[in-house]
C-alpha cells in the first residue's frame, strides 16, 4: 500500500510547492541561443504596484541574481512605466546586448505580506524571437529573519517604500529566475562576467 501511495504523495508535494506555474524553451536553445544570447539587460515594465522605486528593486533582484546564478553576462537594469509598446525592445537592444529580460510585474501588498505575480521572458535582440518564459505567482509574508540584511541593503539603495517588498520580490523571482537555462561561455566571457563582480 505504501509503495502506491509514495508517488502520489511525491506529485502532489512538488505541484503544491512551487511559484512556477508554467515555463518555455526554444526546442533550438542548444544549438542556437546557448551560444549566441549571453549578454543581457534586464529590464521591469510596468512598474510593479505604480512605484518606480519596486521596479528597480525588481531589476536589480533579478540582475544580480542571474550574474551570481547562471551564466549570463547582465550588463544593465531598468524600471519603466507602462506597457511596452515594441515587444522586440529595439530601444533597449543596444550595441554589445544581445537578449532583454523582461519581467512584467503584479505586486500588491496584503496586511503583513504582499501577493506577487511575473511574467518573464528572454527576448534575443537580433531578431526579438522569444527564447525562455516563465509564469509565476504566489503570496508571501514581508518578514523573514534569512532576509534582513538584504532588505537593510536594498532600504538603503532604493529608500524606505521597498522594505515590504524585498521578500515577497527576493522569493518570487528566484522560483521564477531559476527555470532560466544557461549559457555556454569563451574564456574571454568568463573573464568579461569577473569583471562584472556582482
Amino acid at each position: 500500500m505504501m509503495k502506491r501511495l509514495l508517488p502520489v504523495l511525491g506529485l502532489g508535494l512538488l505541484s503544491g510547492c512551487s511559484a512556477v506555474k508554467n515555463q518555455r524553451l526554444r526546442s533550438d536553445y542548444d544549438t542556437v541561443d546557448r551560444h549566441q544570447v549571453k549578454r543581457l539587460v534586464v529590464v521591469t515594465q510596468p512598474l510593479p504596484d505604480g512605484k518606480v522605486a519596486v521596479g528597480e528593486l525588481w531589476s536589480l533582484i533579478a540582475r544580480q541574481w542571474v550574474n551570481q546564478n547562471r551564466d549570463f553576462l547582465v550588463k544593465e537594469s531598468a524600471a519603466l512605466p507602462d506597457v511596452p509598446t515594441d515587444a522586440t525592445f529595439k530601444t533597449l537592444c543596444v550595441e554589445g546586448l544581445e537578449g532583454v529580460l523582461w519581467l512584467s510585474p503584479q505586486i500588491q501588498l496584503r496586511g503583513s505580506g504582499a501577493e506577487a505575480a511575473v511574467s518573464a521572458k528572454l527576448v534575443r535582440c537580433r531578431d526579438g524571437e522569444e527564447v525562455w518564459s516563465a509564469e509565476a505567482a504566489g503570496s508571501w509574508n514581508s518578514k523573514d529573519e534569512d532576509y534582513e540584511q538584504r532588505v537593510s541593503q536594498y532600504v538603503q539603495e532604493l529608500g524606505e517604500e521597498v522594505a515590504p517588498y524585498v521578500v515577497p520580490s527576493s522569493k518570487l523571482l528566484t522560483a521564477t529566475l531559476a527555470t532560466l537555462p544557461n549559457p555556454e561561455l569563451s574564456e574571454a566571457d568568463k573573464d568579461e562576467k569577473i569583471e562584472l563582480g556582482e
